[in-house]
């Protein structure tokens, strides 16, 4: 088995994946109208489908710690894609930090609330 993709009902799908693509470096893979959009990484392998079904509640992630769950990204640079990131609508959760002598990270939310953790390794984990 492969993963696919993971989901996320949230409120505003269209500007949400726009937001990932300007600011992630994300790119719509395929999409329903605008209420179902399924994004890619930058290499084509990781995929987020981003979506609203009016039938069903949205979930408050800006009530989740980013410790019960969050979206992580690979950062070549931890500091200024935090920058970047605040500069573009996210707000901070956790300064970059070094939580290892070859993990660097950073914890932020997205316009919408969505824990994203932007975060990098010595060594990639795949």
């Amino acid at each position: 088995m492969k993963l696919e993709h993971v989901a996320f009902q949230v409120a505003e799908p269209k500007a949400m994946a726009e937001w990932y693509c300007e600011n992630l470096a994300m790119r719509i893979a395929h999409h329903v109208e605008d209420h179902c959009f399924f994004l890619v990484d930058s290499e084509n392998d990781g995929m987020l489908e981003i979506y609203n079904n009016p039938a069903e509640p949205v979930p408050n992630y800006a009530e989740r710690t980013a410790v019960e769950m969050h979206i992580a990204f690979w950062s070549d640079d931890v500091d200024a894609d935090f920058e970047r990131m605040l500069a573009a609508g996210a707000t901070a959760i956790l300064p970059p930090q070094q939580l290892t002598p070859t993990i660097k990270h950073t914890m932020i939310r997205d316009p919408w609330g969505t824990p994203l953790q932007l975060i990098r390794r010595a060594e990639k984990l795949y």
